[in-house]
Order: C-alpha cells, then structure tokens, then sequence
C-alpha cells in the first residue's frame, strides 16, 4: 500500500491517485502569490489535493475549491480535506473543467492548477494515470478559457509546465486576455537544463518579473531559495 506523504501540518493519502505528491505541485502551492490576500480559490484538476491543502495553510481564503475528474482521485481529495485542519473551507468537485466552467457562476481571485502536460497519446497503461498525465483531457486552450471564464477581474492565475512549452503557452494564454506577471524557470541543478516554467497571469497586460530557481547544489543538497520556498511544508526542510 501506498505511503502517505506527512508535511508538517497536514498528511496527504495517495494510494487511490494516479500522480502521487512531487515537486511540482509542491513549487506550485509554496510559489503561487497571496499577496493580494484572495478570498476565493480554484484548484483545477486537483489530485490529491496538496496545492489546495498548502494554499489553505499559508491563506485566510474562505472559499478553497477544487474539481478533479477522475473517481478515485476525487474521493482521495475529498478524505484529504476532510482530514485536515482547513475542511470547512475545503471542497473538491467531481466534474471535467469543462463542464465545471460551463456551469458555475462565481468568479475567484485565484485559480491554480498543476496541468497535464504530456501530449503524447502513449499509454501508460492506467486510464486513470494518463487522464492525469495526458492533456487530451484537459488542452491548453480549454484550461485557459475556462480561466478567463472564472477568473475576477484583478485576480490571479498560477500554474507550472515544462520549460519548452512556455511560449506556446504565454501565446494561447494572450488569445484569452492574460498576461504573464511573474514568471520563475526551474533547473535540478546549476548545470541543467530548464526544465520548468512556474507563470502567473493577471487580465492586465505589464511587463513580466523573471527569475530563475535550482533546486540542488548537489544530490539532496537543496539550495537556500528551494529550501525558503519549501520550508514551512516538508517535515525535513
């Protein structure tokens, strides 16, 4: 059976989810700004449910909602929530975004998602697997529309996707009026490669802040940033 993962204020279950607690999702939730102070959050594809989790832990938002698609994963979300110290301001949806956007009519401050990104249709032999994995279900173009459908007018949106996909990325995004605002590439090391883009978009067009993250000096030798982004999350940071 499938370990749980033990942050420091909350315990995620993660047998029943196709993507297990990793890196990504942890930037993601450490990284996504509350400086505006958004009462109203969005989790878009949500999993197990650590980005909402960790976002009710650093937030005051009252309303932290979540939609994932896939059966199993959504109960693990929903146990998830229920098990930690924010429930009552926790909810996950079972519905596709799609149908999720079409139908509610709120607006939030902050959408956040950890998207799939894989394009290629190479299965991986779990359907529930490659729904997380695989963007068929979820395309860039309907993830941002649904975004500019859902999103308040000075709100915010957060998400991470890999180095190469960015232009792409900034450029569909454009189609759909928003604009990146802050933009952080990440490496493993001083020596790789970028391999991914942490973005937030706003409704208004400015000029993007830039930086760059490593994550190690050396094998699980963590850099001072990676450890002052993580700290307040990983038991051992």
């Amino acid at each position: 059976m499938e370990k749980p993962f033990r942050f420091k204020q909350f315990t995620i279950q993660q047998d029943r989810c196709a993507m297990k607690v990793g890196t990504d999702g942890v930037l993601l939730g450490a990284w996504t700004s509350l400086k505006t102070q958004p009462n109203t959050i969005l989790d878009i594809g949500a999993g197990t449910g650590v980005i909402a989790l960790m976002l009710a832990q650093r937030s005051t938002a009252q309303t932290i909602d979540a939609v994932e698609i896939e059966p199993k994963a959504h109960e693990q979300c929903v146990e998830n929530f229920e098990a930690s110290d924010w429930s009552d301001r926790l909810f996950c949806y079972h519905s596709s975004f799609q149908e999720f956007y079409d139908e509610i009519e709120e607006l939030y401050e902050l959408i956040v998602t950890n998207p799939p990104f894989y394009s290629e249709k190479v299965s991986s032999g779990s359907t529930s697997r490659d729904l997380a994995r695989q963007n068929q279900a979820l395309p860039y173009i309907d993830l941002l529309l649904g975004v500019n459908t859902l999103l308040s007018k000075t709100g915010s949106f957060s998400t991470i996707i890999p180095y190469k996909e960015e232009p792409e990325f900034i450029s569909i995004a454009a189609r759909h009026h928003l604009f990146p605002k802050r933009m952080t590439r990440v490496k493993g090391t001083t020596s790789a490669p970028f391999k991914r883009s942490l973005l937030e978009f706003s409704k208004l067009e400015t000029a993007p802040k830039i930086s760059e993250l490593i994550i190690e000096t050396d094998r699980q030798k963590y850099t001072s940033d990676y450890i002052e982004l993580t700290k307040d999350f990983y038991l051992k940071m």
